[in-house]
């Protein structure tokens, strides 16, 4: 014979093992519900019994919270960061953030002012893409959010 602690906080029972197991189909008693076995001074959970936990329906795992906007909005946060690290005088960071215009002209900067200055021109413009890349990846989601995808900043 068992008792039972109901949701409403009230004490249920004696009740047998055939009963606990029909309140158990009935769904009006899971595996944190607390029981007392007869003779027995200690509360235990109602799963912690081995002749109910055939019985039990296990409850699925809690689903995780779906990601912040923010963070759906700053995907580009790190490619772009990184191909401003490693590719700035291209400008392909620009181009991953929509920024067309600036990104075409970093890439001619570098391309046709590279070859008319030797080299300082694609120089500049790898500097300038390596600073942007590290501002990119220094700032939390909601900032760079907040700056370059709402605020399209374009430079710095």
């Amino acid at each position: 014979m068992y008792k039972i602690i109901g949701t409403d906080g009230r004490p249920y029972g004696p009740a047998s093992v055939e009963e606990m197991r029909r309140w158990i189909a009935e769904n009006r008693v899971n595996a944190q519900t607390p029981v007392q076995m007869e003779g027995s001074q200690e509360w235990k959970p109602l799963g912690s019994f081995s002749e109910f936990a055939s019985g039990l329906k296990t409850v699925p795992p809690p689903i995780a919270p779906p990601p912040s906007a923010a963070a759906i909005r700053a995907s580009t946060k790190i490619p772009a960061g990184v191909c401003g690290i490693l590719l700035g005088s291209l400008g392909i960071h620009k181009f991953i953030l929509g920024y067309t215009g600036a990104g075409l002209i970093m890439l001619l900067v570098t391309i046709i002012g590279g070859v008319l200055t030797c080299g300082v021109a694609a120089g500049v413009m790898h500097i300038i893409g390596l600073i942007e890349g590290i501002i990119y990846l220094c700032k939390s989601d909601e900032e760079f959010v907040r700056t370059y995808v709402d605020g399209r900043k374009e430079w710095f």
